[in-house]
C-alpha cells in the first residue's frame, strides 16, 4: 500500500470510530457560543436599587446563603457594582452540586436561586464535556476522541492534497452542475469544507484537549518557554493565627479592593478551606475576557498580599507563554475576538459537525453501494 492509502485507511477507521462523538461535541459547541449574550436577555434579577448604605460583608453573605444550603460548600462570593446583587456560589464535586444564591447587597434578602446543573445550557455543557454520560466515563471518551480528531484533521489535509497541480482548483471550490451527482457533491462538501476549516478546527480541538489534559497543557507551556507552574496554585499564609477572633480581616478586603479598583467588572472572593490557606480573589475586567482577570492572594490574618508561583496571578506580571495558556478558554469559545470571534467559532463548530456526516456518506457510498451493485449483477446473470 502507498503512503496515502495507509493514511486513508487510518483516516476512515478513526473517523468512523469517533464520528458520533465529534458530531455531538461540535453541535453542542455551537449552542454554547452565545451563552452569555442569550442569558443577558433574562437576568434582570441580578440588578438592584443602589443605596447609600453599607454592603454585606463576605462573612455575612456566606452566613445568609448557608441558611439555604446548610449541607453544601460555599465556593466563593461575587461582588460587582453597587447596583448588582451579590452572588454566593456553592459547589461540591461529589455528589455534584452547583448553585448560586443571589442576595440584595444592602438588606441581605434572597432575590433568586439558580441551579447551574439544570436548564438548556447545563444540558448542552454536559453533552459537550461528557456526552451526558457519567463524568468519569464521558470525559475520558470525549478527551480521547478529540485527541484522535486532531490526527484526523492532519490526515485529512494530507489526503486533500491532489496528486496533480491541475486538480488543485477542483479541491478549492464547488464546481457543481445540473448533472453533478450527489456522491460528487457529498465528496466536495467533505473535502472542500474540510480544507477551509481545518486550521481553525485544529485550534478548537487543541484548546479543548488542553483543558482536558494537564500533561498536554504543561507540555505546550514548557515548549513555548514557560517558567512558572501551569496549574492553579493557592499559596499558604505568611503569618500565624489571627489573635483577635472577633475581627475577620477578610470582611475588609472587598471594600479595600473596590476603592483600589473602581472599574473592576467583578471581585470574586474565595473563602480559605484551611487556617493555613490564603484568601484568593479573582478580579475580572469588563470586556468579557477571562484571560485578563487578575488572581490575587491575601494572608487571611493580615491581608498581606502573597505572590503565587503559578501563571494565574496578576495579569500585568504574566509573560508571553503565561498569556498564551491563560487565553486558552477564550480562544476555544471565540471570545478572544469579541462577538466576531464567537460568530467564527459558531460557524467552525457547525461546519465541523458536518464532516462526520459527509464522511459516513462517503464510506457508505464506497462500500454498500458496490455490494448492492454486485448482488444485482449476480441476480441478472442467473435469470439469463
Amino acid at each position: 500500500m502507498t503512503f496515502k492509502k495507509i493514511i486513508f485507511q487510518i483516516h476512515k477507521i478513526l473517523g468512523l470510530a469517533t464520528g458520533l462523538v465529534v458530531f455531538i461535541v461540535a453541535i453542542t459547541g455551537c449552542c454554547w457560543a452565545f451563552k452569555e449574550e442569550i442569558e443577558s436577555l433574562y437576568n434582570q434579577y441580578k440588578k438592584v436599587e443602589p443605596q447609600q448604605a453599607a454592603m454585606l460583608t463576605p462573612t455575612e453573605a456566606k452566613a445568609i446563603a448557608l441558611d439555604v444550603f446548610p449541607q453544601n460548600s460555599v465556593h466563593g462570593t461575587l461582588f460587582k457594582k453597587n447596583d448588582d446583587a451579590i452572588e454566593v456560589i456553592f459547589y461540591d464535586a461529589e455528589p455534584e452540586f452547583y448553585q448560586s444564591v443571589f442576595l440584595n447587597p444592602y438588606s441581605g434578602k434572597i432575590i433568586q436561586i439558580d441551579d447551574h446543573l439544570s436548564g438548556f445550557f447545563a444540558f448542552i455543557l454536559k453533552g459537550h464535556m461528557r456526552l451526558w454520560l457519567p463524568r468519569e466515563i464521558g470525559e475520558q471518551v470525549v478527551g480521547v476522541s478529540i485527541l484522535i480528531f486532531i490526527f484526523i484533521i492532519i490526515s485529512g489535509f494530507i489526503l486533500w492534497i491532489p496528486k496533480k497541480r491541475k486538480n488543485l482548483k477542483q479541491r478549492l471550490k464547488f464546481d457543481w452542475k445540473e448533472t453533478t451527482k450527489w456522491k460528487r457533491k457529498n465528496f466536495d462538501m467533505h473535502a472542500v469544507v474540510g480544507f477551509y476549516i481545518c486550521s481553525l478546527a485544529l485550534i478548537l480541538a487543541i484548546t479543548g484537549s488542553i483543558m482536558s489534559y494537564n500533561w498536554l497543557r504543561y507540555g505546550i507551556y514548557k515548549t513555548i518557554g514557560g517558567e512558572k507552574e501551569s496549574n492553579f496554585v493557592i499559596p499558604e499564609n505568611l503569618s500565624g493565627r489571627n489573635i483577635n477572633d472577633s475581627i475577620v480581616p477578610m470582611d475588609f478586603l472587598i471594600e479595600k479592593l473596590q476603592k483600589e479598583l473602581p472599574n473592576a467588572g467583578g471581585i470574586e472572593l474565595h473563602y480559605p478551606n484551611t487556617p493555613q490557606e490564603s484568601i484568593y480573589v479573582e478580579i475580572s475586567s469588563t470586556d468579557g475576557l477571562y484571560y485578563k482577570a487578575d488572581y490575587r492572594f491575601f494572608d487571611q490574618n493580615t491581608l498581606e498580599e502573597i505572590e503565587t508561583p503559578s501563571i494565574y496571578g496578576k495579569f500585568e506580571n504574566a509573560k508571553v507563554a503565561d498569556k498564551i495558556i491563560r487565553m486558552n478558554y477564550d480562544i476555544h469559545i471565540g471570545a478572544i475576538g469579541g462577538l466576531a470571534g464567537k460568530i467564527i467559532a459558531f460557524l467552525i463548530s457547525l461546519l465541523t459537525a458536518s464532516l462526520p456526516v459527509t464522511g459516513v456518506f462517503l464510506w457508505y457510498g464506497r462500500n454498500y453501494k458496490k455490494k448492492n451493485k454486485g448482488k444485482k449483477t449476480k441476480k441478472i446473470k442467473v435469470k439469463s
